[in-house]
């Protein structure tokens, strides 16, 4: 399919958030896909995975994930600057303004034209945490997480008790947790913590760990692995069909 770019900047709880959407040219309705970026929100690798999943017959919307700290556009560099304004902000904002945020965008999304009002959740590194986040909502139907970090450590702001591992059992939807095995930032120990709370709450998921590093989706750098990407990215979308 062809697609088109739109920008929206849309009202939330917490001020104006701007979320790229990428959606099929071609007239009808489409499922819906809350995309969630890493630390350096929407960078170019960012855009090229979204432009995959929405020539594929999705209304796939990518958030700028820290809103709030930063000014409308604000793209980080894949530095050590870059990074470190990245995990300041991963580290400030509650993880209660990434609910709200999820609200906003279901509430606008479903109301346009092009959307068929079925909601399904992705994301990279802090990105697939929010997505596990985003899942919490019962409108997101499908869940697609890849190396999702501070899950297993609680290390992200939030009131007592509402951190995204306690709540797991919350998730009501189709679930897929993608890991790299050579990823240092979510450790063997961490992975089993996860694995055994999704089983102990009986959700819906699937479980993948591959031998990659931490980020093998982003086409930049040295740690890409394109046929795992690939392979993921037919993952993601044979799910979202079936279950959208």
């Amino acid at each position: 399919m062809i697609i088109q770019t739109d920008i929206v900047d849309l009202d939330t709880a917490t001020g104006t958030m701007r979320c790229h959407v990428y959606r099929p040219q071609a007239s009808g309705t489409f499922p819906c896909i809350l995309f969630y970026s890493e630390i350096f929100q929407i960078t170019a690798p960012i855009e090229r995975s979204a432009r995959i999943l929405a020539g594929h017959g999705f209304a796939v919307v990518v958030p700028e994930v820290f809103h709030e700290l930063n000014p409308i556009g604000t793209v980080l560099a894949y530095d050590d600057v870059g990074k470190d304004k990245g995990n300041n902000d991963k580290f400030t904002k509650p993880l209660e303004h990434h609910d709200s945020d999820a609200n906003s965008m279901i509430a606008y999304f479903e109301q346009q034209s092009y959307c068929t009002g079925t909601f399904a959740a992705m994301g990279v590194c802090i990105g697939g945490h929010l997505a596990f986040r985003a899942a919490l909502n019962e409108r997101i139907l499908s869940t697609y997480c890849l190396y999702a970090t501070d899950i297993h450590s609680n290390t992200l702001p939030c009131q007592d008790g509402n951190d995204s591992f306690s709540r797991a059992g919350d998730i009501q939807g189709e679930l897929t947790m993608v890991w790299g095995k050579q990823d240092p930032h979510v450790p063997t120990e961490g992975r089993q913590k996860i694995y055994q709370q999704l089983t102990e709450t009986e959700r819906h998921f699937s479980w993948h760990e591959l031998n990659a590093q931490h980020a093998f989706m982003r086409d930049e750098g040295d740690r890409y692995d394109a046929e795992l990407a690939l392979y993921c990215y037919k993952m993601a979308i044979d799910q979202f069909r079936r279950t959208l």
